[in-house]
Order: C-alpha cells, then sequence, then structure tokens
C-alpha cells in the first residue's frame, strides 16, 4: 500500500464509480488513485458492492416501444461526462498517465501562463460543471489568501505545500468545502506543482488578486 497522508473521502469515490463527477473532479480522482494503492482499492471494492446490486435487482418489464424511447433520448442528449481512465502501471514523469492524456505529454508540454507572483497556471480543457488547471508554484511562495464558493480539490503532483499545520506531498490530495478560507505555501526548496479543480470562482481577500481573477478565469 502506498504512504500518502491525505485520501479521497468515501463519497467522492462513490461518486466518481457512478460517473457523477464533473470532468474536472474526475480527472482529480483519476490522478490522484493512479498514484495511491489505498483508493484505488477502495475504488474497486465500490464498483464490486455496485456490480453486485444490479444483479440483485428483480427485473421489470419494458413497453414495446421502450428500446425507441431511450434510443432517443440519447440522440437528444448532450455529450457524456468523460471519466479519465486509470491505466496501470502509472507512465514515468510527474505527470501520472490519465493527466498526460489531457496535457499531450509530460511537464514540458505545458503551456504555462502567468498567474501571479512566483505563481503560473495551465488551464486544462474539461466539460461544464468544474474547471481544472495545473499549477506550478515557486518554493516558498503563497498562493493569495482565499476563500470558496463551492469545492476545490488540490492533487500535489511535485514537491510539496503547507496550509496551516497539514502538509501535502506528491498524491496527496486537499479537499477543500465551501466554508474554508486559507492561505497555502509553497515549501523551499523544490517547486510545487498541483492539479486543481473547483466548481465555482474563488473569493479573494486581496484587491490585487480580485482584479486579476476574470482574466486569470479562477
Amino acid at each position: 500500500m502506498t504512504s500518502l497522508t491525505h485520501h479521497l473521502t468515501e463519497d467522492l469515490l462513490m461518486a466518481y464509480a457512478a460517473g457523477n463527477l464533473p470532468e474536472a473532479f474526475s480527472l482529480v480522482v483519476a490522478t490522484h488513485i493512479s498514484l495511491c494503492d489505498d483508493c484505488r482499492a477502495a475504488l474497486a471494492a465500490l464498483e464490486c458492492v455496485g456490480g453486485n446490486l444490479l444483479e440483485e435487482c428483480a427485473p421489470s418489464p419494458l413497453a414495446d416501444d421502450a428500446l425507441a424511447r431511450a434510443l432517443a433520448r440519447i440522440a437528444d442528449a448532450p455529450g457524456p461526462i468523460a471519466r479519465p481512465a486509470i491505466p496501470a502501471p502509472v507512465r514515468r514523469g510527474v505527470l501520472p498517465a490519465p493527466l498526460q492524456g489531457y496535457v499531450g505529454g509530460d511537464l514540458e508540454a505545458v503551456r504555462w501562463r502567468p498567474a501571479g507572483p512566483g505563481v503560473r497556471q495551465a488551464i486544462l480543457p474539461v466539460g461544464d460543471g468544474a474547471t481544472a488547471r495545473l499549477l506550478h508554484i515557486r518554493g516558498g511562495q503563497s498562493v493569495p489568501d482565499h476563500g470558496h464558493r463551492g469545492m476545490e480539490l488540490t492533487l500535489v503532483l511535485q514537491g510539496a505545500f503547507r496550509d496551516g499545520a497539514a502538509r501535502f506531498a506528491r498524491g496527496d490530495i486537499e479537499i477543500v468545502a465551501e466554508e474554508v478560507e486559507h492561505c497555502p505555501v509553497a515549501e523551499e526548496g523544490e517547486d510545487c506543482i498541483c492539479l486543481a479543480a473547483t466548481d465555482a470562482p474563488l473569493r479573494f481577500r486581496g484587491m490585487l488578486p480580485r482584479l486579476a481573477q476574470p482574466f486569470l478565469q479562477i
């Protein structure tokens, strides 16, 4: 088993198994699972339980036009929410395999853009419902003090950061709820690279971050 400190919650694993997460959150979950034996095993157990429940369901009779109506609904429905694959073994590199498919390779393929002093970002192409981005934070640099209007998932891919008394290193995931306000700080030394997903804009305290927020799409 892996020696990670911070894992996914059962609720997130269940939602991922059921296909109920926005693509951005699914990407973070899939990337964490590719690095975490414990959460990968927990996901397999949940999927097994779901399969058994389906097998135990009593069959229900279908109307004569059930197939035609189902095909019509499929044709009219929006595209499916993507669920990134969790390949094994994980490819070598800083970016795990589920994430490399979105970037087109490892770190050398990332198109970074400035996002403030000591911070760069790359917004990833995901569907509606939440946004996903890679963050490159210089060692010793803090992220602007901010709160949330929704959920934020942050997965460490390189280096480490501290948030209060908690430390998050490669593979660890921080799950932040709407009521939390914080100011994460990258550890001195190696730059910190994270994958972050949010389902609502952040609430920055400082004037400059608030002015830059529309341009940074965060």
